[in-house]
C-alpha cells in the first residue's frame, strides 16, 4: 500500500485517549518496567493476540496491525513477542478483564490486546490496551479513528505508545527514513532520493536519477529535506518539503557544496563550502538567506552538525594533521579537539539528547561506527566492518542507522550498499531491507498528528 505524502495529514482523523478505568497504573508502571541503562538488555516477553475485527474485513486489518506492532517492537531489541500458539486464553472481547494467570503460565510480562471496527463514515476505529501480567493492571488504554488505508500508521503510534510505557522513553516508530537510492554499474551510478517508513514499508522515489543527490538529512522540526543535487555538473542545495513534494533551490554556491544539515529549530541550515580550494563551515539563515562563515581554516573543514541545543556545533577537520572531530561554539569560536583515539574520525552527528557524538572511525582499513561524549570521553565502536559510514540518529536518540558497503571481488562484481541499524549497546546490529543498494540514511523527527489529534 502507498499512501501519497500530501494525503498523510489528512488520513489521521482523531486520536482520542481513551476513558479507561486505570485504577493502580502508578504502581503497575513501578513494576512492571525495562531497565535500558544496562548495557546488554535481557528482551522483555510480551504477548500480542490478532486484534479482534468485527467482520472479515476489519478482521484482517487486526491481524496486521498486530503483525505491524510485533515487529516493530522485536527489532527494538528490548522486547520478545512470544509465539501466539503458545497463547492459552484468545481475548475475544477487549472489554474483558484478561486472565493472568493463563498468561503468567507463558511467561508474558505485558500483553497487548486490541480491537478493530467500522464506523457509519467509514472511518476505522482502532482499540488496543497495555497490560501488566504480574500486576494484574492496565497500563495503557487508546482509541484511534482513521481511514482504513492508513491502519500501517495507526499500528506504529500503539508501537510508540506501548514502547514509552514499558521503557520511559519516547518511542521511533512513527518516523520515516530518506535515503539515496542507488542502481547501476559503479562507474556510471544513478543516485536517486528516495524515502520509506522506519520499517522499510511504503519505499518510493522522490527524484527521478536525472541528476546525482547526495546527503539528504531531515529538519528536526518539520517533515522537509535538505539535499544536494548536481545540476548540469553544478553543485545545488535543495529543500524539498515531504508533504506537499514542493522543492526549492537553497541556493547556487560558488566551488562545491557538502553535507548540508538543518539547525535544530529547522529555521538555518548549516554545510561546508569549498571557495579558493579551502573548505569551510557556514551557516544559512532560511528567513532571510544570509549566510554566515563560522570557520576560517586553511584545513579541510566539513559534515557541521550542531548540538540539541543550537549552542554547539561539531565537525571534522584535517586542522591537526589528520581528520579527527572537532567542537566548537555555535558562532565559531572556541574550537577545541575531542577525538583523540588511533585513527581517523569523520562524519560527526549529534545526539537530539545532546548527550553524545555519533561519528566513523577508520583505522587500519576497518571502518567502525561509534559514540563518544561532546567532551570526547567514553568512546565506544559499536561496528565494524569493510566499510561502515554515516550514522544517523533515531529522534529519540536510542538508535544508529547507517549504511555498509560490502568489497568488491577481482572483476569489481558484488560491492553492495545496505543500510543497517545498530541501538546504543552495539548488540542489537540489524540489517534495514531496501528494494535495492541503498546508502546516506537520514532519519525523520516523529510525523506530526494532525491538529486537535
Amino acid at each position: 500500500m502507498k499512501i501519497h505524502p500530501r494525503k498523510l495529514a489528512e488520513l489521521l482523523i482523531a486520536v482520542l485517549m481513551m476513558l479507561l478505568p486505570v485504577t493502580g497504573w502508578q504502581a503497575a508502571q513501578a513494576q512492571l518496567r525495562i531497565d535500558i541503562t544496562q548495557g546488554n538488555v535481557e528482551p522483555m516477553p510480551i504477548a500480542i493476540p490478532v486484534f479482534n475485527g468485527a467482520g472479515p474485513k476489519e478482521a484482517g486489518i487486526g491481524s496486521d496491525v498486530s503483525g505491524v506492532i510485533s515487529a516493530n517492537l522485536s527489532r527494538s531489541g528490548l522486547f520478545r513477542p512470544l509465539d501466539p500458539k503458545s497463547f492459552i486464553q484468545k481475548p475475544d472481547a477487549i472489554g474483558v478483564l484478561p486472565r493472568f494467570g493463563d498468561w503468567r503460565l507463558i511467561n508474558a510480562q505485558a500483553l497487548v490486546t486490541g480491537a478493530v471496527t467500522s464506523e457509519a463514515d467509514g472511518r476505522l476505529r482502532v482499540e488496543f490496551r497495555l497490560w501488566d501480567v504480574f500486576g494484574e493492571q492496565q497500563m495503557e488504554g487508546r482509541v484511534f479513528f482513521t481511514r482504513p488505508d492508513n491502519w500501517r500508521r495507526v499500528a506504529h503510534l500503539i508501537s510508540d505508545k506501548i514502547y514509552e510505557r514499558l521503557t520511559g522513553e519516547s518511542g521511533y516508530f512513527d518516523t520515516r527514513i530518506v535515503f539515496v537510492s542507488e542502481s547501476g554499474p559503479k562507474d556510471a551510478r544513478v543516485k536517486r532520493l528516495s524515502i520509506m517508513d522506519q520499517d522499510s514499508a511504503n519505499q518510493r522515489f522522490l527524484t527521478s536519477g536525472r541528476h546525482l543527490v547526495l546527503t539528504p538529512r531531515f529538519s528536526p522540526t518539520t517533515q522537509q529535506i535538505t539535499y544536494l543535487s548536481y545540476f548540469n555538473d553544478k553543485p545545488r542545495v535543495y529543500i524539498y518539503d515531504i508533504n506537499t513534494g514542493q522543492q526549492e533551490v537553497l541556493g547556487d554556491f560558488p566551488g562545491m557544496t557538502f553535507a548540508p544539515r538543518f539547525s535544530p529549530s529547522g529555521d538555518s541550515v548549516i554545510m561546508s563550502l569549498a571557495r579558493n580550494g579551502n573548505s569551510d563551515i557556514y551557516v544559512m539563515n532560511l528567513r532571510t538567506r544570509a549566510v554566515t562563515r563560522l570557520t576560517d581554516s586553511p584545513a579541510i573543514d566539513t559534515s557541521p552538525s550542531f548540538s540539541h541545543d543550537s549552542q554547539y556545533v561539531t565537525f571534522n577537520s584535517d586542522r591537526g594533521g589528520t581528520q579527527q572531530i572537532y567542537v566548537m561554539r555555535s558562532n565559531g569560536s572556541d574550537v577545541k579537539r575531542i577525538s583523540f583515539g588511533d585513527g581517523r574520525y569523520a562524519t560527526p552527528v549529534w545526539s537530539p539528547r545532546g548527550d553524545l557524538i555519533a561519528f566513523t572511525k577508520i583505522y587500519k582499513g576497518r571502518f567502525y561506527i561509534g559514540v563518544m561524549r561532546p567532551d570526547g570521553s567514553g568512546e565506544r565502536l559499536l561496528t565494524e566492518s569493510f566499510l561502515d559510514e554515516g550514522p544517523t540518529w533515531s529522534p529519540n536518540g536510542r538508535v544508529l542507522m547507517f549504511f555498509r558497503e560490502a568489497p568488491s571481488d577481482s572483476r569489481g562484481r558484488g560491492g553492495s550498499v545496505r543500510l543497517h541499524s545498530v541501538d546504543l549497546t552495539g548488540y542489537n546490529e540489524r540489517e534495514v531491507p531496501t528494494l535495492g543498494d541503498a546508502s546516506d540514511p537520514a532519519w525523520s523527527p516523529l510525523i506530526p498528528l494532525p491538529e486537535g489529534g
